[in-house]
């Protein structure tokens, strides 16, 4: 019988790094050197006897924004569960992060608020701070070092085929002629811009189906320096489900990163904008609470950067009629979520959870990765179907859309779990463990649990 995506979800989680594994590949390659693609290679280690990593930015080990990464100046999360995985296959990353400056907090230290209610803290699972070109460099730094990885600054041009499976990795490094890789292997991580599909129907293959969900999501970010006496640094989330917070808000972070500094984020969706000057930042984060304005009252180091992000989208990779054996795609290259819900990052690490699992088996080199790609959907729609039904109850709501009587039920069992766990232990740490991605969202449709939650909103208190 078939595994349930609970667990299926469940395996890919809680794997450990294998202890022995076979050598399965004389030359492995990864295409995009950014986390999802560092992740694989790390993963691969394990299983070819070189491993190259192609990156068309220049390799980032000190910090910097790549242009390749055009969102990496915005607020990111490592969720716990991705840092989880990430810490099995790198021991120690999570320890050398926060030596450097990286804040590492527990619930204790997380303050999430809903509509201007405060949840209720569980659990002591930890959470690490920093920024992105932060993480970048810490995972980098750790993969590069591995004797069987390297990197190259190089612009892929294209695969080869034969037998129908991936033999050679066309690229082109700046000023130089083409050059031709012979592998064994190819991971496609070149991001939500990858030029897979296209290099696939070129060659007559089966092209992967595209879903793009409407997000219209706009993003002002400023970071402030802290003034060395303020130990409490706390992370703060606002959430506003129906975009009712000050200026149209529909969300905001407060997030403590290296150097003592605080990362503030304000999220607007539509026709909202988010401010421009840094006074209207102020002027903004002034209206909410507290940890808001005394983040925004340090001295500017980073001046307002706004992004906006229009789409969200995923290709969908199972049941292709004609695929290459020999090839994966990983992280935004396979789903692009909204980062909103700042899953893009632990979305990659459960990627090379999925890799790691499939190499596992030895599979025939063959086939197509069906395997892989079958519990990589697994991986994805757990955090693509929460995310996306948000973003249509928004355009439900901003567009005065009826829906069905079916979806008005599930909408509102999610509702019931949303206000339920902002005062019952119970439903919380339910609720806390899907949106930290330790446990499938269909641990939620627990009957046991909806009656809890309705319970607790009835004003029953909790069940025994």
């Amino acid at each position: 019988m078939a595994e349930s995506p609970v667990a299926v979800f469940d395996r890919l989680v809680r794997q450990d790094a294998p202890e022995s594994t076979p050598v399965l590949f004389d030359t492995a390659c990864v295409l995009g050197g950014s986390v999802a693609g560092l992740l694989a290679a790390r993963v691969l280690a394990d299983y070819a006897r070189e491993v190259l990593v192609i990156e068309r930015d220049e390799t980032n080990v000190t910090g910097r924004p790549r242009p390749g990464v055009p969102h990496d100046r915005q607020a990111h999360a490592l969720l716990p569960g991705g840092l989880a995985l990430m810490e099995r296959w790198l021991p120690g990353i999570t320890g050398e992060m926060r030596d450097d400056g990286g804040v590492l907090v527990t619930a204790d230290a997380m303050d999430l608020i809903v509509d201007g209610v405060e949840q209720l803290r569980t659990g002591d699972a930890h959470t690490l701070l920093c920024s992105r070109p932060f993480l970048e460099s810490a995972l980098r730094r750790r993969v590069l070092a591995l004797p069987n990885v390297s990197a190259i600054t190089a612009e892929v041009t294209g695969l080869v085929y034969r037998d129908d499976a991936v033999s050679s990795v066309r690229y082109m490094e700046e000023g130089d002629a083409e050059d031709i890789l012979p592998v064994d292997f190819v991971v496609d991580a070149m991001g939500r811009s990858s030029s897979l599909s296209d290099w696939l129907d070129e060659a007559g293959y089966s092209r992967p189906h595209q879903q793009r969900l409407q997000t219209g999501i706009h993003y002002a970010t400023v970071v402030f320096g802290g003034d060395g006496t303020d130990r409490d640094r706390r992370f703060t989330a606002l959430q506003y489900p129906r975009f009712a917070g000050p200026g149209g808000l529909a969300a905001g972070l407060v997030v403590p990163i290296e150097n003592d500094q605080w990362m503030i984020s304000l999220l607007v969706y539509g026709g909202n904008k988010p401010p421009g000057s840094v006074e209207e930042f102020r002027a903004l984060c002034d209206k909410l609470p507290a940890p808001f304005g005394r983040a925004a009252g340090g001295v500017v180091v980073r001046d307002v950067l706004r992004y906006r992000q229009a789409t969200s989208r995923r290709r969908d990779f199972v049941g292709l009629r004609r695929f290459p054996a020999r090839l994966v795609s990983v992280g935004d290259a396979a789903v692009s979520l909204n980062a909103k819900y700042a899953q893009g990052v632990s979305s990659a690490a459960l990627h090379a959870a999925c890799l790691s699992d499939y190499l596992a088996d030895a599979p025939d080199p063959a086939l197509p990765a069906d395997r892989f790609f079958a519990s990589q959907k697994v991986a994805t729609d757990a955090v693509w179907v929460p995310s996306a039904d948000a973003d249509a109850v928004r355009a439900d709501i901003l567009q005065a859309i009826e829906v069905s009587d079916e979806l008005q039920r599930q909408r509102a069992a999610t509702e019931q779990l949303m206000r339920a766990a902002l005062t019952d232990a119970t439903v919380a740490e339910a609720h806390r463990a899907v949106r930290f991605m330790f446990a499938h969202p269909d641990t939620l449709a627990d009957p046991a649990l909806l009656e809890r939650a309705a319970a607790v909103n009835q004003g029953a208190g909790s069940p025994s």
